[in-house]
């Protein structure tokens, strides 16, 4: 009993005392990392260093941490991708501007917590990707690595530019356009959502000089360009400025087709990269990044040996012939694919998961493909499996890739739907039951382990299956899975989100 009459004493904590309370608090719902973006092209690499603070949305070791502030700490100088003259990536030379870059930026390799390493372009080629692993061999399992196909880029340009977030502010639909030094890439995107992509050859640096200032880059799309003009193309035609324009303006024309009515001519097919953008819905308005981008809005007035700013020129000009609607720069420009970097976020799974014989944990960076296709309700059969193999194409994920499905279940655990999902599931991931690579089923719902017991024990799913209820995943995450802990049968999930403006 609480004597109301008895004088206490309450001391009042000191300032010192109440600001340690506060440091206390704040680093147990506080994460802040240091990251790096590098974005390794065709054309162009660059990085950007940046701080990033996350807080945790709610109390629980199920929570997720959510970015509540980005700081850049330094962005590098744009350089044009070093190349050897066998055509491969001169890996040393990038090397030593990412170091310079670290070096400029006051920072050293065990500062950075974390980071995305995006190759695009040439550098996806094989003998480049395994030079450029090598220089980030030691922060394997701290960065991501990511090689970017044609569709993939679109959705990183999308993202990246601030296009995304911008339809969504908006409430608008946008047709992105990233023009980059050999494609562009396109994302119809409506109200925040993309709902379709397209890429075609398409780019500023498809003629450009050496060093010596000789026009000896003639890449496979400016000569079909210049066949369809009846130019005959070599180092010494190239030196006269006319038909660099000529080539420039065709290639406009091609791309300004695309954007207004999806029109395809025969250079146009010839040049496409992906499946066309369909012809409904129309969008509202364009916007633009990539390196062309900057002489479109008048950012950048220099030449580089190439033809980005003629280029640039009669894409405005045509643009704004057959059509009225607006021209609109999302704030991010060349810069584009990768702002930021990896974000780290942690969450553990729900206690009934299932891990085949043949699932070995840990393991590290795998892509995320997010299902469209609702699992837990009646479905036709074959477009499910045909659902499936959009969303990964729509990531340029093969089916035999290692991946991570993630996908909700939203319905009672009921047999006969878990077996169908099952069946679907099977049939577009290992249709001739000879899979090798992991797969890992994410569920947000508890229907991990009936889901991976069906697969495994009664489909006789062929490769390491993991199956893992109670976590929630996005497109262009990365997860890392740890290993068991028993007690209590439950995994850690480290999940490693591209983080854009």
């Amino acid at each position: 009993m609480h004597d109301l009459d008895l004088d206490h004493d309450h001391a009042e904590p000191s300032e010192e005392e109440r600001l340690a309370v506060a440091r206390a608090i704040w680093s147990q719902e506080t994460v802040e990392l240091t990251t790096v973006g590098i974005d390794i092209g065709s054309s162009t690499s660059h990085l950007l260093f940046a701080k990033v603070v996350l807080q945790r949305r709610s109390q629980g070791l199920s929570s997720r941490f959510a970015v509540i502030s980005r700081e850049t700490l330094w962005r590098s100088p744009i350089m044009l991708t070093p190349f050897l003259a066998d055509g491969a990536i001169d890996a040393a030379h990038l090397g030593r501007f990412i170091a310079e870059a670290y070096q400029k930026a006051g920072l050293s390799r065990g500062d950075v917590d974390s980071g995305a390493v995006i190759l695009t372009g040439e550098a996806i080629k094989r003998r480049n990707a395994r030079a450029i692993d090598e220089l980030f061999a030691d922060e394997a399992g701290k960065f991501v690595c990511a090689t970017a196909g044609h569709k993939l880029e679109c959705l990183l340009a999308a993202h990246g530019s601030g296009a995304v977030a911008l339809s969504k502010e908006r409430a608008e639909r946008l047709l992105h356009v990233d023009i980059g030094g050999g494609t562009t890439k396109l994302a119809l995107i409506d109200n925040g959502v993309v709902l379709a992509v397209c890429g075609f050859a398409v780019g500023g640096r498809l003629l450009a000089t050496d060093e010596s200032g000789a026009w000896t880059r003639i890449d496979d799309s400016a000569r079909l360009a210049a066949c369809d003009l009846g130019i005959e193309l070599d180092p010494d035609v190239l030196f006269d400025v006319e038909p660099r324009l000529a080539i420039a303006e065709r290639l406009a024309e091609v791309a300004v087709d695309y954007l207004v009515d999806a029109s395809l001519d025969d250079l146009g097919r010839a040049l496409l990269l992906t499946d066309p953008l369909p012809h409904e819905p129309k969008p509202m308005a364009f916007s633009f990044s990539g390196g062309v981008s900057e002489y479109l809005f008048e950012h950048e007035r220099r030449e580089y040996g190439d033809i980005a700013k003629p280029l640039a020129r009669a894409i405005r000009r045509k643009l704004r012939e057959r059509t009225a609607l607006p021209m609109i720069d999302p704030g991010q420009r060349i810069r584009a694919t990768v702002i930021g970097a990896s974000q780290f976020t942690v969450q553990v799974s729900g206690k009934t998961i299932y891990l085949s014989q043949r699932a070995a944990l840990p393991v590290h960076d795998v892509p995320v493909v997010r299902l469209r296709c609702d699992l837990s309700r009646p479905f036709d059969h074959a477009e499910a499996v045909a659902a499936i193999h959009a969303d990964l194409a729509k990531l340029d994920i093969a089916v035999d890739a290692r991946l991570a499905l993630a996908f909700d279940w939203k319905s009672d655990p009921d047999y006969a739907q878990l077996a169908a999902a099952a069946r679907a599931i099977n049939a577009a991931i290992a249709p001739d039951q000879s899979r090798k690579a992991m797969l890992a089923l994410m569920i947000d719902g508890d229907v991990g382990r009936t889901l991976g017991r069906i697969l495994d024990l009664e489909l006789g799913f062929e490769g390491p299956l993991v199956s893992i209820d109670g976590v929630q995943l996005q497109d262009l995450d990365y997860v890392d899975i740890g290993a068991l802990i028993d007690p209590p049968g439950v995994v850690p999930v480290v999940i490693k989100s591209l983080l854009f403006a």
